[in-house]
């Protein structure tokens, strides 16, 4: 079970977290918190798994009140903010994972399962591939607790939009890079890296499958549960990982 604090001065907000939390499950909230230093009381009292903090709060912000709680035992933070230009320093202080509003249930639900897995000290094992082809990055350069941390192009399970910004999402974290998806499809090696919507691409030797999800539609789930969903007009390259997949899969069965 995932004991979670939850704050925002924004009434709605607040419930439209309650309420995605309890659909999700493994999930309970022990404190709601209406500005930062209401936040800081519950949070140190408390001793939560995990703290889902919007940036703008009254008496203290979200960035602040991260720091202030670093040293409580076993915190993770997630940061839900309506603003993206807050995105870089969260990241200074080693938060989770960064929610846009408004907060999509199923990009929640990844984000706890991120925080529960860095709880546990679980990792995905990293899938050997070829290194990318000469004029492709392999990796980048991000902002984190201590300065600027090399993320290398291995551990990228997927890469998702956030405005002007994108996050490099590997099994336990999210780091930040200020970018755009036109840009990185020119930097990655599509070989490793394949685009599956306008605001995602995905680590090829990550994909466990390749499925359909009711309204979401086609959907590339990786390997440790994460689903990314496949844009409308991305459909043909959900179908080639499919088979890939599934090719790969036979051949498996077949050596075994």
């Amino acid at each position: 079970m995932m004991r979670v604090v939850l704050a925002d001065d924004e009434p709605l907000a607040l419930s439209r977290l309650e309420t995605l939390l309890s659909e999700i499950g493994e999930v309970e909230v022990v404190g709601l918190a209406h500005d930062g230093d209401e936040a800081a009381a519950a949070i140190k009292r408390l001793k939560p798994d995990l703290a889902l903090l919007d940036i703008r709060m009254p008496k203290q912000s979200g960035l602040s009140l991260a720091r202030a709680v670093e040293t409580v035992p076993g915190l993770e933070v997630v940061f839900v903010t309506a603003y993206d230009h807050f995105a870089a320093q969260a990241f200074e202080v080693d938060a989770v994972d960064y929610l846009l509003k408004p907060v999509d249930r199923a990009r929640l639900a990844i984000a706890i399962d991120r925080a529960r897995r860095r709880r546990d000290g679980v990792t995905s094992p990293v899938a050997p591939e070829p290194a990318p082809v000469a004029g492709y990055a392999d990796g980048f350069w991000a902002p984190g607790s201590t300065g600027l941390v090399r993320v290398d192009l291995g551990c990228i399970d997927w890469i998702e939009a956030a405005r002007d910004y994108a996050l490099l999402h590997t099994s336990t974290r999210s780091h930040i890079v200020r970018t755009t998806m036109g840009a990185l499809q020119k930097q990655l090696d599509p070989e490793i890296m394949v685009r599956v919507s306008r605001s995602a691409f995905v680590r090829r030797s990550a994909i466990a499958e390749v499925t359909r999800q009711g309204s979401a539609g086609m959907v590339v789930v990786l390997r440790d549960g994460t689903p990314v969903r496949v844009g409308a007009t991305y459909g043909r390259t959900g179908l080639a990982l499919g088979a890939t997949v599934a090719q790969a899969r036979e051949s498996a069965s077949v050596d075994d």
